[in-house]
């Protein structure tokens, strides 16, 4: 299927890869909670209501990949909080995504659980995906997909 332009899905894929990495509902979850600033492992645990072994098994591949920094932020016994890195930063637009997409489609009558609010201008934020050239909104129907320069020599054939 050379020229299949989805092609390179077969091969090294990125979202395949941050599924692999990101698939498990808690590990979600727990992004969730720190987008929303909370930072400690039992307000982690309450808010979520999870078993705190499966927290602390997330947390720790969470860290161990880069997405969070775990920092004490008390002694005798030392407590540790987990901070967003710039990596797991980056991951909030997705987050929003899947915010926005579970508003529209699965939210009750009474509308979505949670309003964003922009800081700068005080309005309710409705984000948006713009193309980075144009500034023009960008949907599904907007995009043609191509091989990257990651994708292996026969994908770009």
């Amino acid at each position: 299927m050379p020229d299949d332009p989805l092609a390179h899905r077969h091969g090294r894929d990125s979202v395949k890869a941050t599924v692999d990495l990101l698939a498990d509902r808690w590990t979600f979850l727990i992004l969730r909670e720190a987008f929303f600033g909370v930072r400690r492992f039992g307000e982690m645990q309450r808010n979520l209501g999870v078993a705190r072994t499966v927290l602390s098994s997330r947390l720790k591949m969470l860290v161990a990949e880069g997405l969070f920094d775990r920092r004490p932020y008390r002694s005798d016994p030392v407590w540790f909080e987990y901070r967003l890195t710039d990596k797991g930063l980056d991951f909030y637009p997705v987050a929003l995504a899947l915010m926005q997409w579970g508003d529209r489609y699965l939210a009750g009558p009474s509308g979505a659980p949670t309003i964003l609010r922009h800081r700068a201008c005080g309005h309710h934020a409705e984000p948006i995906w713009v193309c980075g050239h144009c500034h023009l909104a960008l949907h599904a129907r907007d995009i043609q997909p191509e091989p990257g320069p990651g994708a292996s020599r026969d994908e770009t054939r």
